[in-house]
């Protein structure tokens, strides 16, 4: 099967290529990579906002819409932006290989 890739950007500049499958979440990805800021604290369950990222613009009309339990979710989070997204409500398909998220500043 091919991987996917997806590129982690952290607050100060780093990158991290992380190599997927498709079907998990983008939030699973970063944590099972170790991605620092990416913590899923919740499991994917939509109920914490600890898996905050930032995706590049390019990419955003590839996703799915956001529900209005994320954009609820992501009222209680630091530094929300049009490109805010909760990692754990993307999941990862043959689109997104090459996708970039942005590990938020606060982290």
């Amino acid at each position: 099967m091919d991987k996917i890739n997806l590129r982690f950007i952290d607050p100060d500049g780093t990158e991290r290529l992380v190599e997927v499958t498709e079907g998990g979440s983008v939030m699973r990805a970063g944590v099972d990579a170790g991605i620092p800021g990416i913590f899923g604290n919740c499991g994917g369950h939509l109920s914490c906002g600890t898996c905050h990222g930032y995706i590049d613009a390019t990419w955003l009309a590839k996703l799915r819409v956001q529900s209005e339990h994320e954009l609820t979710m992501l009222d209680g989070v630091l530094d929300v932006t049009a490109e805010s997204r909760l990692t754990c409500q993307i999941v990862v398909t043959r689109a997104l290989d090459g996708m970039t998220i942005r590990i938020p500043p606060y982290v």
